[in-house]
């Protein structure tokens, strides 16, 4: 027991000292708590608009887009170790892994979950309730295309 108590003494004296700290702190510290000190600073950027209490559930959809990355790497990089023993059998299982891989990438692009930041309102169209598809879809045709029909006439006549 006489071997630990330098230990003992040396931790105890440890937890003192962060109790001391704290409680000097609190005492001697003046409290003059305003709003630019209580406002999150990153950078001298200062915050423009309030952060949202909750992420967007995009954020977690590129985030197990990153896990999915890191799990194809931890398996590729024991199939191209082992490739020769393991023949035209680990290569169908690593194609079929990898399409699998493929297809939830596509989903996650076709989701919109890259699109972030500002082009993100540029790709989002500004429609109006007015706009509908007899309004806005022109129909591809020779009608109003006067010059265009009498050349075709022409030229089947010849």
């Amino acid at each position: 027991m006489e071997q630990y108590l330098p230990v003992l003494s040396l931790g105890i004296l440890g937890v003192l000292f962060v109790l001391l700290s704290i409680i000097a702190s609190r005492l001697l510290a003046p409290e003059r708590s305003t709003l630019a000190k209580r406002s999150a600073y990153e950078c001298g950027i200062t915050d423009q608009s309030p952060i949202p209490e909750r992420f967007p559930v995009k954020f977690y959809l590129v985030a197990m887009l990153f896990i999915m990355f890191d799990i194809e790497i931890v398996f590729l990089y024991p199939w191209a170790v082992a490739n020769d023993e393991l023949g035209l059998f680990g290569l169908i299982a690593m194609t079929i892994f990898a399409g699998i891989f493929f297809l939830s990438f596509v989903y996650e692009v076709a989701k919109g979950g890259l699109n972030w930041g500002p082009r993100r309102r540029l790709l989002t169209p500004a429609t109006s309730p007015e706009r509908t598809t007899t309004s806005t879809i022109r129909k591809v045709g020779l009608e109003g295309r006067l010059d265009l029909q009498a050349g075709a006439n022409d030229s089947e006549a010849a």
